[in-house]
């Protein structure tokens, strides 16, 4: 779930096709979208769910008896799904899908985009998060399991981050920088670091410190590799 000009949003994909993908051989994409009544603030209601899961089942269904394809995503964003399919040919797939939507959902108001894209741009660049996003997400979860017991975000406490290193020459590169930003340094070995500031954890708060240090390990072969605190009720 994402939060847009419009309102919520929601995206569906397979995350490990950004390992593997452009996947050679599927340079089309196929984008089926409809539009839907029954929905709360553009998401689909529970009842408007199931219908589009059905659809989503018949088309996938459809498609696959028909031509090779590598199912990508989906999207839902203002009373509207699209879904994503990546495909090895395109021939009859229109005719095949006009067909299925006249005949089985006629309720519905279809679309059907068929375009080369063989960098797979509707995927990398449209459907999967970026790198901050990402970091949110993972954040999201931690402050989540935190609250779970007791925790209060918006207090301050010492928080821990680990950050690993190719060599500790790239290590004390990085360490002026944390220092300025008020870290302590905690423990140095050969390639691992562990740094602590007084922070509060509040989502956006602890967001933006972890997006901050990931972007700046990276200038010194560095790779964050996480943070840790005490629960503080």
């Amino acid at each position: 779930m994402s939060q847009y000009k419009e309102g919520a949003g929601n995206t569906v994909l397979n995350k490990d096709l950004k390992q593997t993908g452009p996947v050679s051989g599927f340079p089309y994409v196929l984008i089926t979208n409809v539009k839907f009544k029954n929905c709360d603030q553009g998401i689909p209601t529970e009842t408007e769910l199931s219908s589009l899961y059905r659809l989503s089942d018949s088309v996938y269904a459809n498609v696959t008896a028909h031509v090779k394809n590598i199912m990508a995503g989906t999207f839902t964003y203002q009373c509207e799904r699209m879904e994503y399919y990546y495909l090895v040919d395109t021939v009859g797939i229109r005719d095949l899908l006009v067909t299925l939507f006249q005949k089985h959902f006629s309720t519905y108001e279809p679309g059907i985009t068929i375009k080369a894209d063989k960098n797979w741009d509707a995927y990398l660049k449209f459907l999967h998060p970026n790198e901050e996003t990402l970091e949110y997400t993972q954040n999201e979860k931690i402050l989540m399991s935190l609250e779970q017991q007791g925790d209060k975000p918006e207090k301050e406490r010492r928080v821990d981050h680990w950050i690993l290193f190719a060599t500790e020459k790239d290590m004390d590169y990085f360490i002026p920088y944390a220092t300025s930003q008020h870290f302590k340094v905690e423990e140095k070995t050969k390639n691992r670091l562990r740094i602590s500031r007084m922070d509060k954890i509040a989502l956006p708060i602890i967001s933006k410190i972890t997006t901050e240090l990931k972007k700046e390990a990276k200038k010194y072969n560095g790779v964050y590799d996480g943070w840790k605190t005490t629960i503080v009720k």
